[in-house]
């Protein structure tokens, strides 16, 4: 368990805003594009680019594996 403590802990705030935004994006009026302009002033390309890169690194999987999990699986689709 401490492994993944200091996994997560290699998490900038942005990264982890972006893994709880993703997870939960939904709940925001408006479309996702929309939402991810207002919340981190980026495009949706620069927003997927981002948490593209964030799936593969360990520390993410180590903070949010269920998410993690369920979008690299739909990365493979």
């Amino acid at each position: 368990m401490e492994e993944t403590a200091k996994l997560a802990a290699e998490l900038s705030e942005l990264e982890l805003s972006i893994l709880d935004f993703e997870e939960h994006w939904w709940r925001h009026a408006g479309s996702k594009k929309e939402a991810v302009q207002e919340k981190f002033g980026l495009a949706l390309t620069a927003y997927y680019e981002r948490l593209n890169a964030l799936l593969d690194n360990p520390a993410a999987l180590a903070h949010a594996p269920l998410l993690v999990k369920r979008l690299l699986r739909m990365r493979r689709i």
